[in-house]
This record gives structure tokens, sequence and C-alpha cells, in this order.
């Protein structure tokens, strides 16, 4: 049922921008990692990998790259299923500054290379929801950091694919099975799982000619601490 309100969500957006071109000059392909446990829920959960390529939506080539591991401050160390999950080590994480720092200097790089002036020069895309509506708030509100307006909305690619495919993916390996292509490193790599959803975009872009507009904006009801 779920999936089928989906598809017919997705319907209702593809026309509307079926006669539309890209609005964004840069997709900001954004995947976080965080600390976890197996059959159970840490709490709270903390970033502890945050990576972002930039997209260019004039030739669709990665323009540029931040990448750093956070070190967790309310759960320091990493559980075994949370290392053999994402392949982060505790020692890649122990000399790493606190989410504080990172995400400072990650709002100073987005700034130093333009990318929101103007605010709608640029969109990030994830893949679901997690990423944005869930995890960045939370964490910011642990540390009590104000959330940037340019964290409020947001392009889902399993939308976006859902509505250039006519097809609900139901995950990353999905969507790459999908269109045939091969995966790039490990899965739950933040890293990797932001080089393979590079690739998926760019194939959505050759074959299908997507359209990448914003799907879900935040609801500030949705952070949970």
């Amino acid at each position: 049922m779920a999936h089928r309100i989906f598809l017919q969500r997705s319907n209702a957006i593809s026309k509307a921008i079926s006669n539309v071109t890209h609005k964004f000059d840069y997709l900001l392909v954004l995947d976080f990692e965080a600390t976890c446990e197996k059959n159970s829920l840490i709490v709270p959960q903390e970033i502890i990998e945050f990576p972002c390529m930039v997209l260019s939506t004039h030739d669709f080539e990665i323009k540029n790259v931040f990448h750093r591991y956070v070190k967790p401050r309310v759960n320091p160390n990493l559980t075994t299923f949370c290392t053999e999950l994402t392949g982060i080590m505790q020692e890649t994480v122990d000399n790493e500054p606190y989410f504080p720092i990172i995400f400072s200097q990650f709002c100073i790089w987005l700034k130093d290379n333009n990318y929101f002036d103007p605010l709608d020069k640029s969109a990030f895309v994830t893949c679901g929801n997690w990423d944005l509506k869930v995890m960045l708030p939370n964490q910011c509100a642990i540390d009590n950091l104000p959330l940037p307006k340019e964290f409020n909305q947001w392009i889902n690619l399993k939308e976006i694919f859902c509505i250039s495919c006519e097809y609900f993916p139901r995950n990353l390996m999905d969507m790459l099975s999908h269109l045939k292509l091969s995966m790039t490193g490990r899965l739950h790599s933040g890293i990797n799982d932001v080089e393979n959803m590079v690739k998926i975009i760019q194939a959505l872009n050759n074959i299908h000619k997507a359209q990448f507009k914003i799907t879900n904006k935040l609801d500030k009801k949705n952070i949970v601490i």
C-alpha cells in the first residue's frame, strides 16, 4: 500500500516537472553514517562519517568533495556491529573532532564555494529522508546548534528514481541493480554510498533525462533526542 501511495505521489510530481529544466546548478550528494547497534537503537545516534560530493547539473561531473570522520561524544565507543557494518574503526574516529567542529567546517566550505548564494543555487540529495529529516536535526539538537536554512529541504533520490523509472526502489543496491550499474566500494561506507548515488544520478540524467527537484521539506516535529 505504501509503495502504491508513493508511486501516485511521484506521478503527480512527474507531471509537474516534466517540462522543466534543472533548477539547481549543483547537486550536493550527502550520506551520513551514524553510531548503531544490532537489533537495538542507540540513543542518541551520532554522526560518525560526513561525506558530500558536488555534482554540476551542467555536465553531471563531480566538482568538489567534502569528507570527514566524526568522533561521537555521548557514546564514544563504536560497537562491533557498527564497525562491521560501516567499516569505520575505533581508531578512525578517536582522533577526529566532535560534530560541532566538523559541521562548522562543512558550513564554511559551503559558504566559501558559494553553493547557496543564492539559496536556490544548490540542493542536497539523499538516499531516503533519514539523513536530513531525522539524523542532522537530531545531531544539531544534541549539540545545541542551529540548523541553517539550507538544510530545510532536499531531494530524495528514491523519489526521483521512482518518477524516472516508474519503479519504487527498496534501497541503494536496488537502484544500482535496476540500472545495471556495478557497486563502488562497500555498502554503508558513507563515501562509497555517495559515489554510488552519483553514478545513479548520472545514469538517471543520461538515460531517463531525470529532473532533479525538491521532494521533501523539514518538519521540525520529527526532531527527537
